[in-house]
């Protein structure tokens, strides 16, 4: 009988250091998200099943451009580009891309959530440097702050977040400010007047009543679920086979005429008692 065997982590999407003045620890820096279960689809000729290629091709001769002839443009007239080179964009990258050097710190949720891109598992790559990870990790989570620097990945220059997490050390790039739009441009219009009491409580006791336990079943893909459906139903066989039509929607009003009587008849119609926390 064969020993249980414990699960591999996947190999680290990059290796580096963490430094924090005089304080260097060697890290591994992994993906804290995967979309490795989702559905991939390959597009293919209908005709003779195999699939298709993309190719680059020049926009006039219609012609396949080799990769040596590729090259980057900025674009700042009409059919007028500025060409840069892979050195051009060497030059404009960190000195080093080996190394998370913290030189910031701001105190924790300061950051607004908008600017929040990819998080990354940031763990020590060795026992040598654990202790110096363990330190910088405690003494952030100590003082209740995260760290702010830059980190190449991807041949893209990001800036970073760094928050303790568990036993180890999130990382989250950030975008950048002019990727993040001005919330003040949709939210203008709505009043600023304070809403009725009577209404206000209403709906906090309706909130109250859906207030369950948190679950990852919160956020199940359905749409993956009937996709890996329609495939597991489709057998190997010649023809063409029909997918199975898409449920209707119940159809939704266009509005709400009267607040008070929808928040009575949602207060009336309370969902079924659910368990607060599970034994």
């Amino acid at each position: 009988m064969h020993p249980r065997r414990t699960p591999v982590a996947p190999r680290p999407y990059w290796k580096g250091y963490l430094k924090l003045s005089l304080v260097t620890c060697a890290v591994t820096l992994s993906p804290a998200t995967t979309d490795s279960k989702k559905v991939r689809f390959h597009t293919l000729n209908r005709n003779t099943g195999e699939r298709i290629y993309t190719r680059y091709v020049d926009a006039v001769s219609g012609k396949t451009v080799e990769d040596d002839d590729q090259v980057k443009g900025y674009e700042r007239a009409e059919d007028d580009y500025v060409l840069l080179e892979d050195e051009d964009l060497d030059a404009v990258q960190l000195e080093s891309t080996r190394t998370i050097d913290i030189d910031e710190f701001v105190e924790t949720d300061t950051i607004e959530w908008v600017y929040y891109d990819s998080p990354y598992f940031v763990a020590p790559a060795d026992e040598v440097g654990e202790e110096a990870f363990t330190v910088i990790r405690e003494a952030m989570e100590k003082s209740d702050v995260v760290g702010i620097s830059r980190l190449v990945l991807g041949n893209r220059e990001r800036a970073v977040m760094l928050q303790p997490w568990d036993k180890g050390i999130l990382l989250w790039t950030l975008r950048y400010g002019d990727e993040v739009r001005d919330e003040d441009e949709y939210f203008k219009a709505v009043d600023d007047e304070k809403p009725d009491a009577k209404l206000l409580k209403m709906v906090e006791q309706i909130i109250e009543d859906r207030t369950v336990p948190w679950e990852e079943s919160m956020v199940k893909d359905p749409v993956q679920d009937r996709l890996l459906e329609i495939i597991k139903s489709r057998q190997p066989k010649k023809g063409k086979g029909k997918a199975k039509p898409a449920e209707k929607q119940e159809a939704q009003p266009d509005n709400v005429i009267d607040l008070m009587s929808a928040l009575k008849k949602s207060l009336e119609g309370k969902p079924a008692e659910k368990e607060k926390s599970k034994g």
